[in-house]
């Protein structure tokens, strides 16, 4: 199960949590989102003992993604401690965001 995140409990979830974070930035009208979001929603069920698995619809909360320079979707933004320690951006397959997720448990 992922988070929807919001412009209000962005922080709280994500900046504040002592969990590894991604965070996946779509929108509804993107094709390229709508393919990876059967795969963010998989990991997020398979990492669900590790890693926090969050979604932000970018038109919604435009503030949030803007503050992280989101101008292409989809974008992963990989968290650790607050910080933003990696990232993927566009149609991505579910191995590779699966090795992203193992090197950021490791370094957890």
């Amino acid at each position: 199960m992922y988070i929807t995140l919001t412009n209000d409990n962005f922080d709280r979830e994500v900046l504040e949590s002592s969990l590894p974070m991604v965070v996946f930035f779509e929108a509804p009208w993107s094709g390229a989102c709508q393919i990876v979001a059967p795969i963010i929603s998989t990991i997020a069920s398979e990492f669900s003992n590790g890693v926090k698995v969050g979604r932000l619809d970018t038109d919604v909360h435009s503030e949030t993604a803007m503050s992280y320079g989101i101008f292409r979707l989809p974008t992963m933004l990989f968290f650790q401690r607050g910080e933003v320690v990696d990232h993927l951006t566009g149609v991505i397959s579910r191995e590779d965001l699966t090795i992203r997720l193992d090197a950021l448990l490791k370094d957890n």
